[in-house]
């Protein structure tokens, strides 16, 4: 599994320019996903590179944290998810028979027959190509709503830690320019 595309945990952090532990930690806490490989984690390059140069906009990171979600429940039941998604396409070129969208919906349906694996690494991947078939993505109704707002509050809950808190001067300072 050593292949340009993934990363020791060592390499991604010398490109993150973290200490070894602060690349963990970011695993850990689930915003690089990782695989074992034995003893080792890996990490994709891609991810690594989204955190570098991040290029997700506020609606393409709350569509990656879904399709994160929607990514494990077609690990834990695969033939259901994609049939709904498979059901979803059909759907949407009945909506659309003709036009651009066209052209994402045979990415999604090549990416479907290659199976679970390739499915799920669009799901889950910052990379520019994946957050464009995202943006179109068939997997419609596979959350509850239920699901939805725990994914969308996880995401705002993790905003929120990542958020610095303002110095009680720098405070007071702004409250006074106001």
């Amino acid at each position: 599994m050593r292949t340009p595309e993934f990363l020791s945990i060592g390499e991604a952090a010398v490109l993150m320019r973290f200490p070894r532990w602060r690349v963990l930690d970011l695993c850990a806490r689930g915003l690089i996903p990782y695989v074992n490989v034995g003893p080792n984690r890996r990490v994709r390059r891609s991810d690594v590179e989204a955190l570098i140069h991040p290029v997700l906009t506020r609606d393409q990171t709350e569509e990656l944290w879904l399709h994160r979600a929607i990514a494990a429940k077609l690990a834990a039941h695969p033939p259901a998810v994609l049939a709904a998604a498979a059901i979803n396409l059909r759907r949407l070129r009945h909506l659309h028979p003709d036009g651009s969208e066209w052209q994402w919906l045979d990415r999604w349906e090549a990416l479907l027959d290659g199976g679970v694996a390739a499915v799920i690494d669009v799901l889950t991947s910052p990379a520019e190509h994946a957050v464009k078939l995202r943006s179109t993505s068939p997997f419609a109704g596979v959350l509850s709503e239920a699901e939805r707002r725990a994914v969308l509050d996880a995401l705002a809950e993790s905003r929120r830690e990542q958020a610095r808190p303002m110095r009680l001067e720098t405070l007071e300072r702004v409250m006074r320019a106001v």
